[in-house]
């Protein structure tokens, strides 16, 4: 929830129209909890999404619950550390990304998500490395000891996607 937070202040900073819509379940971390995020360049009509053109996916339950929630063509970010995408009868961009071995290497396991939307902003480029940085130092001001490693995660996904191939696939379990 955090991440998606971070991502719809960033998206403000940068003059975009956003709504962010956390959804908290009975589940913890390692559950489905999710939330929606709209960026637009124009006002938008309401913070619910049918189908996403980006999905991030961080564990094999979210994998299962959520997988019919991306539209034909969309972007399928994976934590493949967790998850297990393969093969549906459209065609999506799916990067599979170890974001839990990435993350432990970096020294806590919990900014799994952080190289997650590192990989999100270097894929679709829709808010600067910079403003990303900033909004982090903004919603984990009250964590201070957690921005350093935050901002390391975030750059961490977004130069390694910069150097990976996004592989199109026709199928998804």
């Amino acid at each position: 929830m955090a991440m998606g937070k971070v991502i719809a202040i960033a998206a403000m900073r940068e003059g975009k129209f956003v709504t962010w819509l956390p959804a908290y379940g009975a589940e913890v971390r390692g559950g489905t909890a999710h939330c929606m995020i709209v960026i637009s360049d124009s006002p938008i009509a309401s913070p619910f999404i049918e189908k996403a053109d980006t999905l991030i996916i961080l564990n094999n339950p979210s994998l299962k619950r959520f997988k019919n929630c991306i539209s034909n063509k969309g972007l399928l970010i994976v934590n493949s550390a967790l998850a297990d995408c393969r093969g549906t009868s459209r065609r999506l961009d799916v990067v599979n990304v170890p974001l839990t071995d990435m993350a432990v290497k970096l020294g806590l396991e919990k900014v799994a998500n952080t190289i997650a939307v590192g990989v999100y902003l270097a894929k679709k480029r829709i808010i600067s490395l910079s403003t990303m940085e900033q909004s982090i130092t903004e919603v984990l001001s009250h964590r201070e000891k957690l921005i350093a490693i935050n901002k390391r995660a975030l750059e961490e996904g977004f130069f390694w996607a910069q150097k990976s191939k996004t592989s199109h696939v026709s199928s998804l379990t």
